[in-house]
């Protein structure tokens, strides 16, 4: 009898010959030209070129690929070419062949797409933050060369993450969190619904696997309720259509587990007070000769006359279609079980490409050559232009581009009544920006329908803008604080550096000055350690502060570079980059804990295996102020190789997040091991009924946990209601939630949450 757990050669070949077949049967099933020999010979150079090699869940590394051209061809619909440079995107990084092998048996496309993978290959992030910055731009160049470099890239991440609980949990949280940040808003701009989905709630379920279980359970268990609720809201909805006499299907839209508990965290709500889980679809073919528009409004007129409309609520993404191309017709209805639902009108071509994305978006473009153009050339246009300008560190880039990935759109228009798609929150200077540099560099403010507004005015889906100027106006850098979007960015941040450059060199010539009086060298590291001792985290910033009188450089300096200096100890402590984070209330400022040093402490750290916070390591570490976490949640460590600190994080703060997709390889899985009453500050939000006695029945509650610190009460009344911050010390989650249950036992309380 053949042990399943350790398979034959045999079996193996089976295993790698079934998917290859798949593949085929997938393939030859779409409308691409078949080129199934082409495909075939990739197949059995990329099988010999990984030959013997295995993945960590212990399968023929040959199954990756086969997995990635799969997800390409079947999820996506690409073709020949993307499924053979799918096929061979590892082969270069990881064999002896060479990019000059592919070309010579493939061809110079496929070559190139390999080529595009490989430079992005291992995630888009290493150690070092100008590296990252390097190899992001390249995925980004790479997306607006070829876009089906970054449609396999999100191919091969897709699998990595199906396939993602082979790895450490350290390793987990690094590949969640990049995934998160970087590849499922790439996959949602490209109109990768499905593939964004599915995304969001692998990382959701690695990053927090019980929040996950509960809430699968949870959906699991109100199925049922669901499907009735379904059924009685569709029942007219199906005899209405009829009479229309539309071929159409009518499907339940179920929100994921992600889109719920991110819900749950925003709104601090619980599952149970999440309305919106179920949503409709109408999917309908049109009549031969019908405008697809028109049996959409036709549909959105039948609906209206069965149940009441939400006003505020519907969404006409036919005639606006999204940047990445989505169309649909969205609007909320009031059932019959008094719930709102918001109901979703689209076309067959539509779904396909809400589904598929480009690849389905262009296909349909081909087949009606006067089709508008693809918007999402102006958006990879945009990133184009983005990466021209001399770039900022690598989070400011990170951040830049994210803000265009995430952001919801609304829609406004220019003087002469064209319309403009910008990002949910874009000011008149994003505006600006949009249309031309020089209107964004020199805006002095905007008439917004018509009516005079500052430069930082939010815009509004519908607002008409006109931007003024002014020759003698200049780029500030508050207005960093007032824009959204990528380009906006990007262009005030140059304007600045070119503004600050002059700046720079006054401060290095004061410096070299000061330096050549008391004899001391100048050079690279003499900067250092002076924009270090007077806490600056750049030397641009130092220089700035010379040149404008911020720093006066005196014989304090003299003495730090000649080993001279007195006044204070210089630790390991004191030459660190001064960042404005606050310190934890109980981190020891003297040498940590049973170490000599806070180096051979950060050293000490394995960062393959999970690190156990107990009573003595605990004082080795730094609880971010962020996200204060405590004792029993979802938590990381972040291990800063600069300043020699090692912070607990929890899993889903949006520092921790930046950190896991920037410096991913410093992340260190974590667990709580705390037995002897390590005391965490914490804050309940606490909302209900202003009724007489409410504040003294919290304090009792309160008072019943024996030994409870209560460090602060903020309480506000408003029309017969009150909401409260509580902020407790306590020792772990439990303690928490029993504060919680407990406090929800008062008859006048609606809602208790720690925020």
């Amino acid at each position: 009898m053949t042990d399943n757990t350790n398979p034959t050669a045999h079996d193996e070949d089976q295993l790698v010959y079934d998917a290859f077949r798949r593949l085929l049967d997938t393939y030859l099933a779409s409308n691409h030209r078949k080129k199934t020999d082409l495909i075939t010979r990739a197949f059995n150079f990329a099988k010999q070129a990984h030959k013997g090699v295995r993945r960590r869940s212990g399968e023929p590394y040959i199954m990756h690929p086969l997995a990635v051209a799969q997800i390409a061809c079947g999820e996506i619909g690409l073709g020949s070419t993307s499924i053979c440079a799918a096929l061979l995107h590892d082969v270069v990084e990881d064999t002896e062949y060479t990019f000059e092998d592919i070309q010579n048996l493939f061809g110079s496309k496929i070559a190139s797409i390999v080529e595009g993978l490989t430079k992005i290959a291992g995630g888009i992030f290493g150690d070092r933050a100008s590296l990252q910055a390097e190899t992001f731009k390249k995925l980004l160049l790479t997306m607006s060369e070829d876009i089906r470099v970054i449609l396999i890239k999100i191919s091969d991440r897709l699998h990595n993450m199906r396939t993602l609980s082979s790895m450490p949990a350290g390793k987990q949280y690094k590949i969640a969190g990049e995934t998160l940040y970087i590849y499922a808003p790439i996959a949602d701009r490209l109109g990768l619904n499905k593939i964004k989905t599915e995304l969001e709630d692998l990382s959701f379920k690695y990053e927090h696997p019980q929040e996950y279980q509960i809430i699968q359970q949870k959906l699991a268990a109100t199925k049922n309720e669901r499907d009735t609720v379904f059924q009685q809201f569709t029942a007219p909805i199906h005899t209405a259509l009829d009479k229309l006499n539309l071929k159409y299907r009518i499907e339940a839209r179920i929100k994921t587990p992600y889109s719920i508990w991110k819900k749950m965290q925003n709104k601090h709500v619980a599952f149970e007070e999440i309305f919106d889980i179920l949503a409709t679809r109408i999917i309908f073919s049109p009549k031969e000769g019908e405008d697809e528009i028109n049996t959409c409004f036709n549909i959105y007129v039948a609906l209206t006359r069965i149940y009441k409309l939400h006003p505020d609520r519907t969404r006409d993404w036919v005639n606006h279609p999204k940047a990445n191309g989505y169309q649909a017709l969205h609007l909320t209805l009031m059932g019959n079980c008094g719930n709102w639902i918001e109901v979703q009108i689209r076309s067959e071509r539509m779904q396909e490409i809400a589904e598929q994305g480009l690849a389905a978006h262009w296909k349909y473009k081909s087949q009606n050559p006067k089709a508008e153009d693809d918007k999402m050339d102006g958006w990879i246009h945009t990133i184009k232009e983005i990466l021209d300008d001399p770039q900022p560190d690598t989070i400011d880039l990170l951040d830049t581009i994210k803000l265009n990935l995430f952001a919801s759109e609304i829609i406004v228009f220019t003087p002469k009544g064209e319309i403009k798609t910008m990002p949910a929150g874009a000011t008149a200077l994003d505006f600006a920006f949009s249309i031309h540099s020089f209107l964004g560099t020199h805006c002095i403010g905007a008439k917004v329908n018509h009516r005079l507004v500052p430069a930082t005015q939010q815009l509004q889906s519908g607002d008409q803008i006109e931007i003024l100027t002014s020759r003698q106006q200049q780029v500030r850098e508050e207005w960093l604080n007032h824009v959204t979007t990528a380009k906006a960015k990007s262009k005030i941040q140059a304007s600045l550096r070119k503004m600050n450059r002059d700046k720079e060199a006054a401060g290095e010539r004061i410096l070299r000055q000061f330096l050549v009086e008391k004899g001391v060298e100048y050079n690279t590291n003499t900067i250092d350690k002076l924009r270090i001792f007077h806490k600056r985290a750049t030397a641009s910033r130092f220089l700035l502060d010379v040149a404008e009188g911020v720093i006066a450089l005196s014989d304090d300096d003299t003495n730090l570079l000649s080993g001279k200096y007195k006044n204070t100890k210089l630790s390991w402590r004191n030459l660190i980059p001064f960042v404005n984070k606050e310190k934890s209330e109980n981190q020891s400022e003297d040498t940590p804990a049973n170490f000599a040093s806070r180096d051979e402490f950060i050293k000490s750290i394995d960062k393959k295996k999970t690190f156990i916070i107990d009573e003595s390591s605990i004082l080795n570490c730094t609880i971010a102020q962020c996200c204060k976490p405590i004792a029993g949640d979802d938590a990381l460590g972040y291990i800063d190789q600069i300043e020699k600190t090692f912070t607990i994080h929890k899993r889903e703060c949006e520092e921790a997040t930046k950190l896991k997709s920037s410096f991913g390889n410093n992340i260190v899985a974590v667990a709580w091991d705390l037995k002897h009453g390590r005391l965490f500050e914490t804050c309940l939000y606490v909302e209900g009924v202003d009724k007489a006695g409410t504040l003294f029945r919290i304090a009792e509650s309160l008072f019943k946990h024996r030994g409870l610190n209560v460090k602060g009460l903020n309480i506000q009344t408003d029309n017969g209601l009150f909401n409260a911050q509580v902020t407790i010390i306590v020792h772990d989650t439990v303690e928490v939630a029993a504060i919680c249950q407990d406090l929800m036992k008062i008859d006048s309380i609606l809602k208790v949450v720690r925020i």
